[in-house]
């Protein structure tokens, strides 16, 4: 089993965690990344973006989580550049739309260029979660139980604190990440 390390502030996921999941009997391996700011020098932070941007490298499939609550900034279109390089297939998901009045944000994000965003409320696991994994597995194959398969690897990306770990978490249908 593998293990996050956290910072001494409280829910900063420093390294990769890996966690295997089940849905709709499709089986995959989602990788929970820590927040990554690109360009800020601080040393954790650096570390913070190295194992990102590995994970990435691993990944089949990326969901690039945005703060919907907040709208788009600077920061969301430096994380977009980047993943656009890794040559994976981009699901970008606008987090913390809880209710139908912060549905308006939603537009701005087309900026980012990386197709639809897909609107979602990963605390509440509504608002889309399903419709964003199906749209992900849509090409998986559903799993034999009698037969071993290779795991398909999601990684989730964004900034700090949008939503990462609870997307990660309705995925599990359980708190597992802080």
């Amino acid at each position: 089993a593998r293990h996050s390390i956290v910072d001494d502030r409280a829910g900063v996921t420093r390294d990769r965690i890996y966690f295997d999941v089940e849905w709709m009997e499709k089986e995959f391996t989602v990788i929970d990344t820590g927040g990554i700011i690109p360009g800020d020098e601080d040393e954790i932070m650096l570390n913070i973006f190295t194992q990102a941007k590995v994970a990435c490298e691993e990944a089949d499939k990326i969901i690039f989580i945005v703060d919907g609550k907040d709208g788009i900034n600077p920061v969301d279109y430096d994380i977009a550049n980047i993943l656009r390089k890794s040559g994976k297939e981009i699901f970008l998901a606008v987090n913390k739309l809880d209710s139908p009045d912060k549905f308006m944000n939603i537009t701005d994000f087309y900026a980012l260029a990386l197709g639809e965003p897909i609107a979602i409320s990963a605390l509440h696991g509504s608002g889309g979660v399903g419709d964003l994994l199906e749209l992900v597995t849509k090409d998986f194959e559903a799993g034999n139980k009698e037969e071993p398969c290779e795991n398909i690897r999601i990684a989730i990306v964004g900034k700090p604190n949008v939503g990462k770990s609870s997307i990660v978490n309705a995925l599990l249908n359980k708190e597992r990440v802080i």
